[in-house]
């Protein structure tokens, strides 16, 4: 029993330390900063602006959105301007998608709580546990679809492209036994030279 736990706790460990793992960790990190940022909205939308459910949803959703993008690009270690077309679109497409499902699972709150006939805090919890429900639904699918379409890494894979073995420059070492075409000239010239030379003597 103890020796299965060690094992399991060696690989969850390794996992965590592998490139999955490390991203996975970070995105945790933006998933929770994320949330925090939506359920805060929804919560203001709901409790104090009273706000019908469609328009909660999207600024909600819309708040925890661009906190997502600016941290998931750190969680991916993306630096620079980032690419509209590869990034930046595919992004927000996917942040529609999450908002049709966020929309309708805060649909099912308001609706949970109006048949409950909850008001103030009480309403504004049911609704905010519905939307943290879907929250958890949609974390794992946007985890892989950054993870594995998103934020790939193109770049690393271009350079293992063009530097594999027929395409790798021969070693500083490889070439002190060589000669140029231009040195091999000159040493030629140099070396009729020299017969010339004696021949004269």
């Amino acid at each position: 029993m103890v020796i299965a736990q060690n094992r399991l706790m060696a690989g969850v460990w390794g996992w965590l330390r592998s490139n999955v793992g490390v991203r996975f960790t970070r995105f945790v990190g933006v998933a929770v900063a994320a949330l925090a940022t939506s359920e805060i909205m929804l919560g203001i939308c709901d409790g104090v602006f009273h706000l019908t459910a469609v328009p909660a949803a999207l600024i909600s959703t819309l708040s925890g959105a661009a906190i997502s993008y600016v941290l998931s690009r750190w969680a991916w270690e993306r630096k620079g301007k980032p690419d509209v077309l590869r990034e930046t679109v595919p992004f927000w497409i996917i942040s529609g998608l999450v908002w049709v499902v966020l929309t309708l699972a805060t649909k099912l709150g308001y609706h949970i709580a109006s048949s409950m006939h909850l008001h103030g805090f009480k309403h504004v919890a049911m609704v905010g546990a519905t939307y943290f429900l879907a929250n958890c639904v949609t974390f794992i699918l946007r985890f892989l679809i950054f993870h594995y379409v998103l934020f790939t890494d193109r770049t690393t894979a271009v350079q293992a492209a063009a530097t594999g073995p027929d395409a790798v420059p021969p070693s500083p070492r490889g070439l002190r036994g060589r000669r140029t075409p231009k040195a091999a000239a000159s040493a030629a010239e140099s070396a009729e030279v020299s017969s010339k030379s004696t021949g004269r003597r």
